[in-house]
């Protein structure tokens, strides 16, 4: 048994006190990367004055003050005795479930290992705007707000981290909400020392997949290095799914460029792609999209539809990196960053420029809002993005959405009372 694994350990989580909000389920909410919009934030604001999100998205005019505001607003909900640390370590089992969808996982500290070591691998380039701002937070707060999503391939047995999940949640759970989106959460926590061992034993034998959290990661690697030595900071927040049990589930990151009309997108790609109208509503079209074979994207603007296919093949010959494998090469987020977008429409790589959404509906409508073009994509397959992390070799930013995802608010870790432990 080799013990150079994944590292996780319990720590004294931080939780809403129930008896201080209107519900959990109006203190959550979904990733701060998912939460994009504006009118997005104001909802999660007014559905209770300590909804988590003034934590993960505050907002003042500058950059430095709004992390320092989410850094008062957490000292002062602590204060208060909205925000509770459980009495003991505790790794906790989250299940989340709607329909037939259940995912089961196993909330911790996990111990940030160099990329080299290959324990935990990433499959995404990130945005350093975006660890800029993470890495700002996070310093503020002094805390992990919110879990990453990772996933790793664990055994059928009666020990191990999965048999104590399944365990677990035959008991009474520590909380139980429901949130808008359909979605049950439940939450358990693992505070005996046996279990602790068997988890930790198991665990230490695994490498885990990012699905969720490629900015955060990258902060918590950055973080760890501007603090030589000091143990809070050796370790992250997360989620860990095994994926043998609970499939996580793949979907596609949609683009909106807001600058490109979409007359001047089709005019553009004349002679270099295939451009068809599909007159269909927005799932029968994106079931077009699924259909069609080679690389192919859904464009959307001034209320049509357009599918993009047969693609210039010289054109990606010549814009494609020669030097990775084919399984990248032929991704449908290769040819669109390194031949769409830079080579005909010349977009440029920043935030003005290009916005991700994981809703299609978010992203059309983003698109009528704007007056630009939406691009909506297709999933990767699990298997394909694991087999590209495994050789190294990142895809383009926001080419996978893992899920379910964690909400965010159901459980914090701070590092003042892991320091002040130590």
């Amino acid at each position: 048994m080799h013990l150079d694994g994944l590292r996780l350990t319990p720590f004294r989580g931080l939780r809403y006190d129930s008896a201080k909000v209107r519900s959990l389920a109006a203190v959550t909410s979904p990733p701060y990367d998912v939460v994009v919009r504006p009118d997005g934030v104001h909802q999660l604001e007014t559905a209770d004055p300590y909804n988590i999100v003034r934590l993960i998205l505050p907002h003042t005019a500058d950059p430095a003050a709004r992390h320092r505001l989410a850094a008062d607003t957490l000292r002062r909900w602590e204060a208060e005795g909205v925000l509770v640390r459980d009495a003991l370590p505790a790794f906790y089992v989250y299940e989340q479930q709607r329909g037939d969808t259940l995912q089961r996982g196993l909330i911790g500290a996990l111990r940030l290992t160099p990329p080299e070591e290959g324990v935990v691998l990433p499959h995404e380039d990130v945005m350093p705007q975006v660890v800029a701002d993470r890495l700002g937070l996070m310093k503020e707060t002094r805390a992990n707000l919110e879990p990453l999503l990772l996933s790793y391939r664990g055994d059928d047995g009666e020990r191990g981290a999965t048999a104590v999940t399944e365990r677990v949640v035959r008991r009474e759970p520590l909380l139980s909400t429901d949130t808008e989106d359909g979605f049950r959460h439940r939450l358990w926590a693992v505070t005996d020392p046996h279990e602790h061992a068997e988890i930790t034993t198991d665990l230490a034998t695994r490498r885990a997949l990012i699905g969720d959290g490629h900015h955060r990661w990258a902060t918590y690697l950055r973080l760890r290095q501007e603090h030589p030595g000091d143990p809070a900071w050796e370790h992250g927040l997360v989620l860990l799914v095994d994926s043998n049990h609970h499939p996580l589930e793949v979907h596609a990151i949609h683009r909106v460029l807001p600058r490109l009309a979409p007359e001047a997108a089709l005019r553009l790609l004349a002679g270099q792609a295939r451009c068809r109208p599909v007159e269909a509503p927005l799932k029968e079209a994106l079931r077009t999209l699924d259909d069609s074979e080679g690389n192919a994207f859904l464009l959307y603007g001034g209320g049509t539809y357009q599918l993009v296919d047969r693609i210039n093949p010289r054109l990606v010959a010549d814009a494609v990196r020669a030097d990775r494998p084919a399984a990248w090469r032929e991704l449908d987020a290769t040819v669109l960053h390194s031949v769409l977008l830079d080579q005909v429409w010349k977009v440029p790589d920043q935030p003005a420029d290009i916005s991700y959404l994981h809703s299609a509906d978010a992203a059309t409508t983003q698109a009528d809002r704007t007056g630009g073009t939406a691009v909506l994509m297709r999933p990767v397959s699990e298997d394909t993005v694991l087999e590209l992390a495994r050789q190294g070799v990142m895809m383009p930013r926001k080419s996978t959405s893992f899920g379910p995802k964690p909400a965010t608010g159901l459980v914090l870790r701070t590092l003042d009372e892991e320091s002040a432990e130590r």
